[in-house]
């Protein structure tokens, strides 16, 4: 069982060092720009750093979920790889808005378009499963006699 979900689990905890690699860079901005606790704006290069980790945090639930999702009933590997790729977005995006409000935005674009293939896998694989387990069919073995990339015959579903 664990072996099905250790890249997972990998990522998650390389997103949790994320988010707090994040956390840790406001608190140098307020260090910086003497910002102190509660506040939530000063100087616009604080403002950049706060909004950029606000934003991350609030994406994060959703990317853990949507991961785990995809990991068990898509794709372990192919997950992870995408993950890793949201993960990597992220960093970029934070690093991009703490230097100007406009380099946010292609990083932005594409972390949210890895999302989507997330969303789109963890579709895929519940639909799967959800045929398989309860409809008694295989949408594996009918997408591949459908495409010709099999003969006909006895498949199972993996999912």
């Amino acid at each position: 069982m664990l072996d099905q979900v250790v890249l997972i689990a990998g990522v998650t905890v390389l997103g949790v060092l994320e988010q707090a690699y994040f956390s840790l860079q406001v608190i140098y901005a307020r260090r910086k720009y003497s910002v102190s606790p509660p506040s939530t704006s000063g100087p616009p290069g604080f403002d950049r750093v706060f909004r950029a980790q606000a934003n991350c945090s609030e994406y994060f639930p959703i990317f853990i979920t949507i991961l785990w999702v995809s990991g068990l009933f898509f794709s372990q590997g192919l997950s992870a790889l995408c993950g890793l790729l949201y993960l990597y977005g992220r960093y970029l995006y934070f690093r991009g808005y703490a230097k100007s409000a406009h380099g946010r935005l292609a990083p932005l674009y594409f972390s949210a378009k890895v999302l989507w293939v997330l969303i789109g896998f963890s579709t895929l694989g519940i639909l799967g499963s959800v045929c398989w387990f309860y409809l008694d069919l295989d949408l594996t073995q009918l997408a591949s006699s459908v495409l010709g990339l099999t003969e006909e015959g006895g498949g199972s579903y993996k999912g």
